[in-house]
């Protein structure tokens, strides 16, 4: 999970590139008008790490690197909410700055995405605005002739409300299933609802579903539930937000983007199994990257942008569907997924380990032990740290002197290990995750959580709730043997 750093190659987007130079012009204050982004932190002084040392610790071969080994598999997690937290990210940030960011005025980084979720990756501008995302003004268009892909133009681009939607397979299926999750409601709704407001039932249906996995679903598997119903409770019983805050409406704040919420990269299994028939060397596995011939039309790797008959998500392999098929991500803990520091469209850094604490010095963040005493959280220790991280890793990190002031990023993937035993993340990551996607749900007046604090979901299972599955089923991308 990441904010919008991204890359262009062959018209399409990959997370993790952006000049460092932005963060000469880092937002300094707490509040911020819609649209901008802001600090949670700001009155922390940031902390000059030496940028040698940071390439040295995010590089190749470097403390965070498996190498030939995997990072240990999650025992409860499937791998599927990786590419969901990817997915909520999209629907939340994207900063189309380019080299016009150098001229930037230092309050005016801006998001392009309205920072709420609304599924607005999804809907585009609307009918309206952008009439090319529909088929009949009220459905989102789908292909017909490639029943598993993003719809295209003649040039093979995908016509979606986000271009970062068709970065990786994975989540171009997800977004698939939106689509459909939404003309699914449409059916459901024809005939009840007078035709000029049935796509704004429908609208309204599917992202109050969605908000609803994101706040019961996604979070308690990220940062946990006891830390979910402390920051978020009916009967407030609970402390609430502490430290994210906003004056006029929500912001993106420094910490979450650039640090927090980045947590996804520790948590990404590879080699993944996508479906029987997608095989690569005799193996159903598929590596994350695997360069390939521009243009490519049936790459072997998990690259968007590419449209054959094998190349489609069985869901089954990703989200507990009750059949024992899912494949478990990662656990939280400062070992990245290895093709992460060998990213074949970044030569310059291929490493996004060294690109995101870079990309952190640049904005000036603070270090985690800095954030952990601002929230009353004791910093960890450094026998925590030793013996979470394992004695020569630990060694390495006290020999470039990033053990005492450790760069925020990092200190919160170890936090997950040494607080939290690797399944979900520590109180300081936990809590900035959750205080920023709670208190977006919290800002938005058009959220079930603000509009209709009592709303259960139309579509609720048997057991009165609604998960990411149950969207899958219902938007009818799950194999019909999947039981209900």
């Amino acid at each position: 999970m990441e904010m919008n750093g991204q890359h262009m190659t062959n018209g399409h987007v990959h997370h993790g590139h952006t000049g460092f130079h932005r963060g000469m012009h880092a937002p300094q204050s707490r509040y911020h008008d819609s649209g901008k982004f802001g600090r949670m932190f700001p009155l922390l002084q940031s902390v000059a790490f030496d940028r040698q040392k940071l390439s040295q610790l995010g590089e190749g071969g470097g403390l965070m690197d498996p190498g030939s080994e995997h990072n240990l598999p999650h025992p409860s997690l499937p791998a599927g909410f990786v590419f969901l937290g990817q997915f909520i990210d999209h629907d939340i940030t994207f900063d189309t700055t380019s080299s016009l960011e150098r001229q930037n005025d230092p309050e005016g980084i801006q998001n392009f995405r309205t920072p709420v979720l609304e599924l607005d990756s999804v809907y585009g501008a609307g009918p309206d605005a952008t009439p090319y995302l529909y088929s009949d003004g009220v459905r989102l268009l789908i292909d017909q002739t490639a029943t598993h892909d993003l719809p295209r133009n003649s040039a093979g681009t995908a016509l979606i409300g986000d271009p970062r939607n068709d970065e990786n397979l994975l989540i171009a299926q997800l977004h698939h299933a939106f689509l459909r999750f939404h003309n699914a409601i449409v059916d459901d709704l024809e005939g009840t609802v007078d035709d000029g407001a049935l796509f704004e039932a429908a609208q309204q249906e599917a992202r109050w579903h969605f908000q609803w996995i994101v706040l019961h679903d996604f979070l308690p598997r990220m940062v946990g539930q006891d830390l979910v119903d402390d920051i978020y409770t009916a009967d407030c019983t609970g402390t609430g937000r502490r430290y994210y805050k906003w004056r006029n409406e929500p912001f993106i704040p420094i910490e979450f983007a650039v640090a927090a919420y980045r947590f996804g990269h520790t948590l990404i299994p590879s080699p993944m199994k996508v479906n029987d028939d997608f095989m690569t060397g005799g193996s159903h596995e598929i590596p994350l990257f695997d360069p390939h011939e521009i243009g490519d039309s049936d790459p072997d790797d998990l690259s968007g942008g590419a449209r054959a008959p094998r190349r489609y998500v069985d869901w089954r392999y990703f989200f507990d569907t009750g059949d024992d098929m899912h494949q478990p991500a990662r656990q939280f803990n400062h070992i990245l997924s290895g093709p992460l520091f060998t990213l074949p469209f970044s030569p310059d850094i291929p490493s996004l380990a060294e690109r995101n604490l870079l990309r952190g010095l640049s904005f000036s963040l603070p270090s985690g032990q800095q954030v952990a005493c601002a929230m009353c959280i004791d910093p960890l220790t450094q026998t925590e740290l030793e013996d979470s991280m394992g004695a020569e890793p630990y060694a390495r990190l006290k020999s470039l002197g990033l053990h005492e002031h450790t760069p925020l990023w990092f200190y919160i993937l170890a936090e997950g290990a040494a607080r939290a035993d690797g399944l979900h993340l520590g109180p300081v990551g936990g809590r900035i995750v959750a205080e920023v996607l709670i208190g977006l749900l919290e800002g938005d007046r058009r959220s079930f959580v603000r509009a209709n604090p009592k709303w259960t979901p139309t579509y609720a299972n048997g057991d009165g709730d609604f998960t990411m599955v149950d969207l899958l089923r219902v938007a009818g991308v799950l194999p019909s043997a999947v039981p209900a």
